[in-house]
């Protein structure tokens, strides 16, 4: 060992060391904040789908792979980080023997083969990657707005300076004649060996500045917990395997909202006490520990942040951000609650002055500031972020490491709700008479059934009947709004037509109550909830079909919280059927084109994206809207924004209406009330109702009949 391989050695060693006890300390940082959130037992079941989901979204790249390109990319470089950690460890004792390698393996073609391609595909990876990057900052609306570039930047130049660093030690062991590897095995290897020098002590100086370069991004890395950039490579396993459905394809946040929970339990309302059981969260210790290790994952690679309604349209939401403040305050204020430090239920403080007196003045300070408050409470999350979210789950969708938005706005809308009472004074209507009226417009309940009049033939009545297939769930909107009802008449319509025994409740129906959950007010959502399950578990039914997919999503996948199980499909995948079966049978297509707003909550939130398109397919030539299925745009009416006014930015019914418009259709199908209402009136803001018709799917398909519509 010559004087160079004494003093690399030495060196390496000691940057290593200063590493290893930073790594480890951020680790415990890291574990020690997450473990200050609430219990979350359901997380640690059916262990066995959770690894499998994990392996496949991980290793399989399922959810980045979406992005073609740059999902490849990422693949190449995650694999070349965790393969090409053999050539780091390889570094270790070139550093001492400038002709050395990795023991047992390292002189083993394969080896030298798959290492070599590896780094090759890896370094076309992240070269593609940072053009990426540099390319979508210069957007006017770049999904890396708010993030911490610097740490992105350093993330890699630290790849970018590993992987050259290990073509440029196999180069000068080439150029030494040392390399044992032929060159149709490693060409860029013997590519770079063929311009450089011989020089003895070359892979030995190479492998220092690989090992510096690697143990400096440890370092720094262990002193910032919260890079997520560089921390998500390792968090990122444990988020997948922990998310709420290891089942679904997508994000595991979509579809039914996680129940309102207390100590790890559903919180029972009957006995519900607000002094010793969690209401919604008023603290960041009140997020799960699934929810703190959701914000300590986030990659801030702002998809979130690009496909949210919000966001686009100038709201002061953005799913990125609202995680990024919630992290950052986390850790802030983790000192003081290490400590034993935190509020109890009745605000009062749980930790003796002893054990707050060594506590960080930062920490403390940090501790005083509010969940949800404006900037002159120095409120961590503001108002207008927390009512801006329309639940559309595009977030959801768009996150590869599964962070759960949705569930944890709607835990602070709880609180908010259910303790403070402040929420948008306009909504105070839609749940005063979702409590006295069982519907959110305050229409008589004895109006439940006028969309039936004028038809031409009996609609059943639950109770009247008993021989019926499918309960047909009419929902508030389709019962007492204008538009809505042209929908419910046209669906009653089709299944008379295709000989479907059908029923409704009447005025047996009341609410389902997503408005209601989706607000924050878990309790008259279990209110009608619970009268709703009792009314169909009496009337024996089985099979459900409901033309509002925010009805469909909540009876289907929501009451089972409450013990009912039926199954649930929407009047598109009805529909759908009878069209493939005969049953129904379009004749002449509509005129012109036509195009598809894929509701959230039928498409994103429950996969439903073909039936739709079936049947527009059989009754009118379809024109897609650039933002379709999965990458829909949201309406702006979900998550009970229905019922509150839009006063920031520019309305997401308008951006959304502009879309289809664009399209050049004459007519823009919906398959959701709520859309009905708010594309309805984007087209007619912009003066457009003359030459374009909003109308729902089942109408275009009954137009398509031999009868008029």
């Amino acid at each position: 060992m010559g004087i160079a391989q004494i003093v690399a050695t030495v060196l390496a060693g000691a940057v290593t060391i200063t590493a290893v006890v930073l790594a480890v300390r951020a680790v415990l940082t890291i574990t020690a904040v997450i473990r200050q959130g609430q219990p979350a037992p359901e997380r640690f079941v059916d262990p066995k789908k959770r690894t499998t989901t994990m392996l496949r979204e991980t290793l399989g790249h399922t959810r980045m792979l979406k992005w073609s390109a740059i999902g490849a990319a990422h693949w190449f470089v995650m694999v070349s980080f965790m393969i090409l950690f053999l050539l780091v460890v390889e570094a270790y004792f070139e550093v001492v023997d400038p002709e050395g390698g990795l023991p047992i393996v390292g002189h083993w073609l394969p080896y030298g083969l798959v290492t070599e391609w590896i780094g090759i595909l890896g370094l076309a990876g992240i070269l593609y990657l940072i053009f990426v990057r540099q390319k979508a900052i210069r957007a006017p609306k770049s999904r890396f707005l708010g993030s911490t570039m610097w740490q992105a930047y350093f993330v890699e130049g630290v790849i970018l300076g590993v992987l050259v660093c290990g073509f440029l030690i196999r180069g000068f062991k080439v150029a030494n004649d040392t390399f044992e590897f032929p060159a149709w095995a490693t060409p860029l290897s013997h590519a770079v060996g063929n311009v450089l020098p011989a020089a003895e002590d070359g892979p030995t100086w190479v492998a220092l500045v690989k090992l510096l370069i690697s143990m400096g991004w440890l370092i720094t890395i262990g002193l910032n917990p919260t890079m997520g950039v560089a921390w998500h490579r390792f968090l990122a396993f444990f988020n997948i395997f922990f998310k709420r459905s290891p089942e679904k394809p997508a994000g595991s946040g979509l579809g039914a909202l996680r129940p309102m929970m207390s100590e790890g339990k559903p919180l029972d309302f009957e006995e519900a006490d607000p002094e010793k059981d969690q209401f919604g969260v008023a603290a960041v210790e009140q997020f799960t520990w699934k929810g703190l290790l959701d914000f300590s994952t986030c990659t801030e690679c702002g998809r979130c942040q690009s496909q949210c309604p919000a966001w686009n349209t100038a709201k002061p939401l953005s799913p990125k951000l609202l995680v990024l403040s919630l992290r950052d305050h986390a850790y802030a204020k983790a000192p003081y609650l290490l400590a034993g430090g935190g509020k109890d239920l009745t605000g009062e403080e749980k930790a003796t002055q002893d054990q707050l007196a060594k506590v960080d003045v930062l920490a403390m300070a940090e501790s005083e500031r509010p969940l949800i408050g404006g900037a002159d409470e120095n409120g961590i999350i503001d108002p207008d972020v927390l009512w801006s979210c329309t639940t559309c789950g595009a977030c959801v969708e768009q996150c590869p490491v599964d962070i759960e938005h949705v569930d944890h706005i709607v835990d602070m809308r709880r609180y908010q709700v259910l303790i403070e009472s402040s929420f948008p004074s306009e909504a105070g209507v839609m749940l005063r008479n979702l409590e006295n009226k069982g519907n959110p417009w305050g229409a008589p309940q004895n109006t439940r059934e006028d969309w039936t009049k004028g038809l031409d033939f009996e609609v059943p009545r639950v109770g009247e009947t008993e021989d019926f297939e499918y309960l047909f769930w009419v929902g508030c909107a389709g019962a007492f709004e204008d538009r809505a009802k042209k929908t419910t008449q046209a669906v009653a319509k089709l299944l008379h037509e295709a000989g479907v025994d059908f029923a409704i409740l009447g005025e047996g129906e009341t609410c389902t109550g997503d408005p209601a959950r989706r607000i924050g007010n878990e309790f008259v959502f279990q209110m009608l909830a619970q009268q709703n399950v009792e009314t169909l578990q009496e009337a024996k039914v089985k099979k459900i079909v409901a033309t509002c997919p925010h009805c469909f999503n909540t009876l289907g996948n929501e009451y089972e919280q409450l013990g009912l199980k039926v199954e649930v499909v929407h009047h598109t995948q009805l529909l759908a059927h009878l069209v493939a079966t005969g049953k129904l049978t379009p004749v002449q297509k509509v005129d012109g084109d036509v195009t598809y707003h894929d509701p959230c909550y039928l498409g994103r939130h429950n996969r439903v994206f073909d039936a739709p398109r079936e049947v527009l397919g059989e009754a009118a030539n379809i024109v897609e809207m650039p933002r379709n299925q999965e990458r829909s745009f949201c309406c702006g009416a979900g998550g009970a924004r229905m019922w509150m006014e839009e006063k920031i930015g520019k309305r997401i019914n308008i951006e959304r209406t502009e879309e289809a418009l664009s399209t050049g259709a004459k007519t823009i199908a919906v398959g959701c009330p709520f859309c009905y209402t708010m594309i309805g009136d984007g087209v007619t803001a912009k003066a457009q109702q003359d030459n374009v018709e909003v109308v729902d799917v089942a109408t275009v398909l009954l137009r398509s009949l031999k009868q008029d519509a």
